[in-house]
C-alpha cells in the first residue's frame, strides 16, 4: 500500500511538473487591454473611450481568436431629448471561414453620466466605432450609422495593433 501511494504522488508530481511549462507559456501569449479614445461625437456631444484586449496569435494573416472591447459612453449636451451613442461594427469569421458583420450599440441620455459597456467576440477580424449625438430613440439612425468614417479598433492584418 505504501509503495502504491509513493508512485501515485511520484505520478502526480511529474504531471504537474510536465504541465508547468505549457501553462507559463499561455500566460505569455496573453494580451494586455490595449486603451483607445476618448472619441468624440460631432460638436463635441458625446464622448467615447476603453480598451481592447487581442488574444495574441502565431500568423497575422488568420482573425484573432477573440477580442474583448470594454469602456464608456458619456452624452455631453444637457438636453434630456439628446442621447450619445457608441456604435461598434465587428466583423468576425465561423467555421466555415466565412465573413459576418455584427453590430453593438450603447447609448446615455443623461448629461454627464458613464454608461458602461463590455462585450467579447470570437474569430474577430475587425473591430470599428462610431460616436454619436442624436434625438433619443430606441436605436440609432440611419444618419448616425452610415453617414461619416468608422474608425479602426483593430484589424486582424494590422501589425500595429
Amino acid at each position: 500500500m505504501t509503495l502504491t501511494r509513493s508512485l501515485a504522488g511520484i505520478t502526480l508530481a511529474a504531471g504537474i511538473l510536465a504541465l508547468a511549462p505549457l501553462a507559463t507559456a499561455t500566460a505569455a501569449h496573453a494580451a494586455a487591454p490595449k486603451p483607445w479614445g476618448p472619441y468624440y461625437a460631432a460638436g463635441s456631444k458625446a464622448k467615447v473611450s476603453g480598451s481592447l484586449t487581442a488574444a495574441a496569435k502565431d500568423d497575422p494573416s488568420l482573425p484573432a481568436p477573440y477580442v474583448k472591447v470594454a469602456g464608456s459612453v458619456t452624452s455631453l449636451t444637457h438636453k434630456a431629448s439628446t442621447c450619445g451613442w457608441a456604435l461598434f461594427r465587428v466583423s468576425y469569421f465561423d467555421a466555415a471561414k466565412q465573413p459576418h458583420l455584427a453590430y453593438r450599440n450603447y447609448r446615455t441620455c443623461s448629461y454627464g453620466a458613464k454608461v458602461k459597456f463590455a462585450f467579447t467576440v470570437k474569430n474577430v477580424g475587425e473591430v470599428e466605432l462610431k460616436v454619436c449625438s442624436e434625438t433619443k430613440a430606441a436605436k440609432p439612425s440611419i444618419n448616425c450609422q452610415y453617414a461619416g468614417t468608422w474608425k479602426t479598433l483593430y484589424a486582424y492584418y494590422n501589425q500595429g495593433n
